[in-house]
């Protein structure tokens, strides 16, 4: 248990990871990484919103869909929950953080329709993970998040003040950093874990 639960969240994290190998998430990953904070804020918010996703949508899944027939209405029931989740982010952010939450500004309400959130849970109920499975699965998804924001932050804050072609200032220099990123995370996909 203990080895597939290893290779579940290395995979996660380096090997799967849902935006450089899965590419998923992809409009909160360039729209909040102009600062290494507010990206940080961002990924702390995910990884919340996916574990807690992640465990309730199991337990929906588990004991009220399939038992009742209803399967085929796991992507609605799951957009449901994690729609309420993020609103309840949203409203701690706002109460709580006041400064992170006006950071994130539009993007903290896109988590809602943030499709790694959503193919976490998917992927959980595809992949037969059972509860322990499926929160770690979640947990470590949105640390891989976390991960691939923040760096990919750092590289344009460093960016910024750099020389490069005036063909690629703004965006095309964001694209251009974010598939070289993902070009290194790309060599962990060889990686046997155990």
């Amino acid at each position: 248990m203990m080895m597939n639960i290893v290779s579940i969240s290395l995979g996660a994290i380096l090997i799967n990871n849902f935006i450089f190998s899965q590419f998923l998430g992809c409009c909160p990953f360039l729209g909040c990484s102009n600062k290494v904070d507010t990206a940080a804020g961002m990924g702390l918010a995910v990884i919340f919103v996916m574990g807690l996703a992640s465990a309730i949508c199991w337990v929906v899944d588990t004991y009220i869909l399939v038992p009742m027939g209803l399967a085929f209405l796991e992507t609605l029931a799951f957009i449901l929950i994690i729609a309420a989740l993020v609103q309840f982010v949203e409203m701690f952010l706002k109460k709580m953080v006041p400064t992170l939450y006006s950071a994130l500004g539009i993007y903290l309400p896109l988590i809602t329709t943030n499709c790694a959130v959503l193919g976490v849970v998917l992927l959980n109920v595809q992949n037969n993970y059972n509860f322990i499975e499926s929160v770690v699965y979640g947990v470590t998804g949105g640390v891989g998040f976390l991960l691939a924001i923040v760096l990919f932050a750092s590289v344009r804050e460093k960016v910024e003040f750099a020389e490069y072609p005036k063909c690629f200032e703004g965006f095309p220099i964001c694209l251009v950093s974010a598939a070289l990123l993902a070009l290194a995370f790309m060599g962990f996909s060889g990686m046997k874990i155990f």
